[in-house]
């Protein structure tokens, strides 16, 4: 089967291809189509945009498609980020080391450092049709950047989950699966695909 993965973040398609190993895939990145077009993210919730962005590269690669939105709420910031993390701050087309400083001197001074990563994966199948699987992530903002960190992914190198000691970018991408909002959502997506291949299956004559 060919899964066409509708991100352009290398970090997201390291993750992804992580933990999907094994499955009987051929997984594909909108760079394989020549698609240099970004999806219009105009949603309302994590939902919506995960949707919109899935079918904007289904409609190109014609492939059953998986997408994901994600972002982090961090208590002390209230509706600063979530749904506009990337594009918050220091900006969408700022480097990842400009973001992720000028998201810490922002947190410099803040006393609550609770924070929660939330990640919905859409997948559209080739008929059309679109699944959501939702996974999220309970944890802390360090004061500093405590790991190296995947291109795309720099908060994983400031933010510790609930039940570790490391930071994500610090865990094996073993460890990140079990702890992150990310892994939590392809844990169930991995599931949902390993029954529909097994089914497909049984109905090849």
């Amino acid at each position: 089967m060919k899964l066409l993965l509708g991100t352009t973040n290398k970090g997201k398609l390291i993750e992804v291809q992580a933990a999907l190993q094994g499955l009987p895939l051929e997984i594909l990145s909108p760079r394989e189509f020549k698609i240099q077009e970004d999806p219009v993210e105009v949603g309302t919730t994590f939902v919506e945009n995960a949707e919109q962005k899935a079918r904007f590269y289904f409609e190109r690669g014609h492939l059953p498609t998986l997408a994901d939105d994600s972002g982090i709420l961090v208590e002390t910031l209230k509706e600063e980020l979530g749904l506009h993390t990337r594009r918050w701050g220091a900006g969408k087309d700022a480097t990842d080391a400009e973001w992720i400083a000028h998201f810490l001197e922002r947190m410099k001074n803040e006393e609550n450092r609770r924070a929660r990563f939330v990640c919905v994966l859409a997948f559209v199948a080739a008929e059309g049709h679109v699944s959501f699987f939702e996974g999220h992530c309970e944890g802390t903002i360090t004061e500093t950047l405590e790991a190296e960190y995947l291109p795309g992914l720099p908060l994983s190198a400031c933010f510790k989950p609930e039940g570790s000691e490391k930071v994500f970018s610090a865990l094996s991408l073993e460890e990140k699966e079990k702890y992150s909002h990310r892994g939590r959502a392809l844990a169930l997506f991995r599931e949902f695909l390993s029954v529909a291949i097994k089914e497909a299956d049984t109905l090849q004559p």
